[in-house]
């Protein structure tokens, strides 16, 4: 990964603040104008890769940092295996969700390693709140909030002093699990051993059943002949 650790280290809230709102526009500008680009980068064949938003307002897939630790903290990884497996839009609104933490834990990254205060922590944490997330941008819940807060606010100003009732923003809808097709057919080839197992244990709990009720099979060799004696063991009932 190139640009997303960078030389770039931002000290006061302001600062972080600016490296957050660059991150983030080049993030939405990859999940809404460039997302035909983004789309073709993200595919399926290729290695685990992630979405990094850069603080200049451009960004990159490309794959993780090879250090350990990374620099920085490291967005959702192997974002492209799922892009064929779900519908586009819950696609794009997963990407954004993942980014939304991602930006946050990059953000207050900063503020540990460069020691913020609780003010200070506040001051940003107030700043990054102010904007609406990549995830209400992606699914236009961003441009229906100025509306609803100007609805709020008449209603607070309503002499009656009736409350306006909102509607809750309706949850993402929970993607179906993919998986890449090589991990796909090491699962399948797990569960058939696991299958195998089973049987094998089923058919062995049986003989021994078998055993314990009086009979039994030896196979012994005499010689160079190949005798199979057949013994009849007689327990006796306790």
């Amino acid at each position: 990964m190139e640009g997303g650790a960078g030389g770039y280290n931002p000290r006061t809230p302001e600062q972080v603040f600016g490296d957050f709102r660059g991150r983030r526009a080049g993030i939405v500008k990859a999940l809404t104008t460039d997302v035909e680009k983004f789309y073709q980068q993200c595919d399926p064949e290729k290695e685990n890769l992630c979405l990094y938003g850069l603080p200049n307002e451009t960004w990159e897939v490309n794959l993780p940092a090879e250090e350990v630790p990374p620099e920085l903290p490291e967005p959702a990884l192997g974002i492209n295996f799922a892009r064929d497996g779900m519908d586009e839009r819950d696609w794009l609104s997963l990407v954004a969700v993942h980014s939304d933490a991602w930006l946050l834990a990059v953000a207050f990254y900063f503020g540990a390693r460069f020691g913020f205060d609780k003010e200070s922590r506040k001051r940003l944490f107030n700043m990054i709140n102010g904007l609406p997330t990549i995830y209400e941008v992606v699914t236009g819940v961003a441009k229906k909030q100025p509306k609803e807060k100007a609805h709020s606010s008449n209603g607070k100003s309503n002499k009656s002093g009736s409350k306006v009732r909102q509607d809750p923003p309706s949850p993402m809808r929970r993607p179906q699990r993919y998986l890449h097709p090589k991990r796909k057919r090491a699962k399948e080839r797990t569960r058939t051993r696991k299958r195998t197992e089973t049987l094998c244990a089923v058919h062995a709990g049986t003989t021994m059943a078998t055993m314990s009720s009086g009979y039994a099979v030896i196979f012994a060799k005499n010689g160079s002949m190949g005798n199979v004696l057949k013994l009849l063991l007689h327990v006796p009932s306790t």
